[in-house]
């Protein structure tokens, strides 16, 4: 019998890539998306349906799930993948702009979790897959608003997974590489207040080296991730993290092996700070 993979973010990137690459492997696919009308190339791959989900409309996530059962029977594994970077000088982001990152990146991703748990408890297995980032076990200047949602997702994942093991539910946890990759991007939001002069040296070397890494390629691609994600579905093991492309393995490394006031100046040089 196929296994059912519900993907949320699927219209462009990891998700996309990740619905992709599960449908090439024979399960059955679940591509959510905000705008699924405007959705044109997973509708034609066999074994993909394509629905609306709002990660922050609990109606939307609902349904999306009952058609998920109605279409395939079951699900096998939720990929909370939908988010967003917010970016910029934490003094110059409204109350309104976090308020709005957290909505997704981290209620939202709950909303969808608790929606899918009834399930998965009752069929007695699901695995659980959140994509975080390096960006949830170290940091970067100007994203602190980003790291501190990717933070809260990476301990929500550590502390849940011990009260699903009893269920037969596992709970795993994506990271792809740096932030830099979506930098002045389609999932990059970005603040400025030109009235805050004294932050314009400083952030101007930030986005002239995120906007360097760009365009040189570093970090890691959706395909890379997708991949990551196919094999914490698959291995059968109860691992927690799994890391997704060389920098990602470089600098959590690095973050874990050295003391903080090295690790900071290793990312100051980065930056010119």
């Amino acid at each position: 019998m196929k296994k059912t993979i519900l993907i949320t973010g699927a219209s462009s990137g990891i998700g996309k890539a990740t619905a992709k690459l599960f449908s090439e492997k024979g399960w059955n696919v679940v591509a959510t998306m905000r705008t699924p009308e405007k959705e044109e190339e997973l509708t034609k791959l066999e074994n993909i349906f394509v629905t609306k989900l709002d990660v922050q409309d609990e109606t939307s996530v609902q349904q999306a799930i009952q058609q998920a059962m109605d279409k395939f029977g079951s699900v096998d594994v939720l990929l909370n993948n939908a988010g967003y970077g917010l970016a910029g000088v934490f003094e110059a982001i409204s109350k309104e702009a976090i308020e709005r990152q957290f909505a997704t990146n981290v209620f939202g991703l709950f909303d969808v979790t608790r929606a899918m748990l009834p399930h998965f408890r009752k069929q007695g297995s699901g695995i659980i897959i959140n994509v975080t980032s390096v960006g949830g076990r170290m940091t970067l200047p100007l994203f602190s608003m980003y790291h501190a949602s990717k933070f809260a997702v990476e301990g929500f994942s550590e502390s849940l997974q011990y009260e699903l093991a009893p269920t037969g539910i596992k709970v795993k946890v994506v990271e792809p590489g740096s932030v830099a990759t979506d930098f002045s991007g389609r999932s990059l939001d970005m603040h400025q207040d030109p009235t805050m002069k004294e932050y314009d040296g400083f952030t101007d070397k930030i986005v002239a080296a995120f906007q360097k890494r760009r365009e040189a390629g570093v970090g890691s691609t959706p395909d890379m991730t997708a991949a990551v994600i196919y094999e914490a579905a698959t291995d059968g093991t109860d691992t927690l993290r799994y890391r997704a492309g060389a920098d990602a393995e470089q600098i959590l490394t690095a973050r874990a092996t050295v003391d903080d006031i090295t690790f900071f100046n290793l990312i100051r040089e980065q930056f010119a700070l």
